[in-house]
């Protein structure tokens, strides 16, 4: 993993936006939701230009891109993993911290999301791994066009996520009504939205900042 680098003073535990925080990090940008001119897209695409912003290397991919089977034992027992699964698990070992914008589906994440966190969590020698996920930060957002932003959603991918190893920062986006806010393509506008973004990818790129020594604390 790359060594991240901090901005700011170790007493105050303050950010200086204008150095870069994450020089030489890769993140990797996945969003929950396959449709075209998706929020989440958008939301996920001004994240990683935050992300960018602050020295890091962005990779953004598209899960339609990554189409696989739904995980099934005897499928991966009879064929191995599919091709696409090993290429999102081989992105994903790859990075140093990982951004997912996913809508919510009946009060959970997508399908799509789902099946691609299953076959990640695999190995290629049809073993549970936690290779992909272990070590690893994950920023995780969402906008939707109820009242609650996608937050219930989000619920449940923190736990996959901390169930199989990995590190969920605690600022979490949620743009509810985000047929008022945005407008599914382009960069966003809002002003609120992207100084909460800033806030969560600070907390990505950033590794803890020490408590102060009593000696500094007097």
């Amino acid at each position: 993993m790359k060594k991240w680098l901090l901005a700011g003073s170790l007493a105050t535990g303050c950010l200086t936006s204008s150095i870069p925080l994450a020089a030489e990090m890769k993140i990797l940008g996945i969003a929950g939701s396959s449709r075209e001119n998706s929020y989440n897209k958008q939301l996920l695409g001004e994240a990683a230009t935050i992300a960018r912003q602050m020295g890091a290397t962005v990779t953004i991919i598209d899960l339609k891109d990554y189409p696989m089977p739904f995980y099934d034992a005897d499928l991966e027992k009879n064929q191995g993993m599919p091709e696409n699964a090993k290429r999102l698990r081989s992105l994903m070992i790859n990075s140093d911290a990982i951004i997912i914008a996913s809508p919510e589906y009946n009060g959970s994440l997508p399908a799509v999301l789902k099946n691609a966190l299953d076959w990640a969590s695999r190995s290629e020698d049809g073993e549970s791994s936690r290779e992909a996920f272990k070590g690893k930060k994950f920023a995780i957002m969402s906008a939707s066009p109820g009242q609650g932003g996608g937050a219930r959603g989000l619920v449940h991918l923190q736990q996959i996520i901390e169930n199989i190893g990995g590190e969920v920062v605690q600022k979490q986006v949620t743009v509810k009504q985000a047929y008022k806010v945005m407008s599914g393509n382009g960069p966003i506008e809002n002003a609120a939205i992207k100084q909460e973004l800033k806030q969560e990818v600070q907390q990505l790129v950033t590794s803890k900042v020490p408590e102060p020594s009593q000696a500094l604390a007097k």
